[in-house]
């Protein structure tokens, strides 16, 4: 089984927190990760800087799209920075804690 890290970006801790917590209560993710950052960018034609948090979600291929939808729905932004990217190599160990920690009872959410 295929491991994935989903990130994005929120403006408040509290904003975070119900992110990584909806997320491991649901088993969509076995662990989040939330730091906090400083990012510049460009937003309806001026530039921007802000403080930010960034989440890291430890998942599964399994359970990356149910966990993308509830990312979405409850995302405070407008247009949230969402992206994945595949976990290349991990020990075996953590593999398991991953996949024991995601999803199962019949895939839950449709």
């Amino acid at each position: 089984m295929d491991l994935l890290a989903v990130y994005t970006t929120v403006g408040s801790r509290e904003a975070a927190l119900k992110l990584a917590q909806a997320a491991v209560e649901g088993r969509l993710a076995a662990c989040v990760q939330i730091t906090p950052i400083e990012s510049v960018y460009a937003w309806q034609g001026a530039l921007q800087q802000e403080a930010e948090f960034r989440l890291l979600f430890k998942t599964t291929q399994r359970a990356h799209d149910a966990l993308v939808q509830a990312i979405r729905a409850l995302h405070p932004y407008q247009l949230p920075a969402l992206y994945t990217l595949p976990v290349a190599a991990c020990t075996d160990e953590y593999r398991a804690w991953v996949i024991d920690n995601t999803l199962a009872a019949s895939d839950r959410p449709a």
